[in-house]
C-alpha cells in the first residue's frame, strides 16, 4: 500500500515538473517572439519566468532527493572500505537532513514576512504565493534524508561492514 502512495507522489510531483517546465519554455518562446514579431511583450511575462525557474529548480532538487541523487564529490568516497563508507553515507545524510531542516525554518520566516508585508510578485500575485515552494521543498528533501539517516542507521551492521543490511547474508 505504501509503495503505491509513494509512487503515486513520484508521479504527481513529476507531472508538477514537466508541467512547469513547458510553462517556462513557453512563456519565455511566445515573450521572444511578442517582442520580435509585435514590439512588446506580457507586462509580467519576465517575472513569472523567473518564478517558475525557481519552481522548477526546487521541484527538480525534491525529484533528485527522493533516490539520494543530490551533488556530491565522490572521489575519496570510491576508495573507502566499505565500513568507512557506510560512516560517510550516514554523516552526509545527517548534515544533508539538518541544512535542509534550517533552510526550511529560515526561508519559512522569510515568506511569512513577504505575507506580512503584502508584498505583491507580479500582476496582483502576492510575493509569498511565489515563494512558498521554498521552504515545503526543503521540507520535503530535509524529511526525505532525514528517512535515508534513520534508515542507514538502523541497518547498520558493526559485525559485518560489507553487508549494511544486518541480515547476517550479504548479497
Amino acid at each position: 500500500m505504501t509503495d503505491i502512495v509513494i509512487r503515486l507522489l513520484q508521479e504527481i510531483e513529476d507531472s508538477i515538473l514537466v508541467g512547469l517546465l513547458l510553462a517556462m519554455i513557453g512563456l519565455a518562446v511566445a515573450q521572444i517572439g511578442l517582442r520580435n514579431f509585435f514590439g512588446s511583450g506580457i507586462v509580467w511575462g519576465d517575472s513569472l519566468v523567473r518564478v517558475l525557474v525557481l519552481w522548477t529548480g526546487l521541484l527538480g532538487a525534491m525529484a533528485a532527493s527522493r533516490s539520494d541523487n543530490h551533488i556530491r564529490i565522490d572521489v575519496i568516497f570510491r576508495y573507502l572500505p566499505p565500513a568507512a563508507k557506510h560512516v560517510s553515507t550516514l554523516v552526509t545524510h545527517g548534515f544533508t537532513a539538518l541544512i535542509c531542516l534550517i533552510m526550511t525554518w529560515h526561508s519559512a520566516r522569510f515568506v511569512y514576512m513577504e505575507m506580512a508585508d503584502g508584498m505583491t510578485a507580479f500582476a496582483g500575485v502576492p510575493a509569498w504565493v511565489c515563494e512558498i515552494i521554498i521552504p515545503v521543498a526543503f521540507l520535503v528533501m530535509g524529511i526525505r534524508y532525514l528517512l535515508f539517516f534513520f534508515r542507514r542507521f538502523v541497518t547498520f551492521d558493526s559485525e559485518n561492514p560489507e553487508n549494511p543490511s544486518g541480515s547476517g547474508n550479504p548479497s
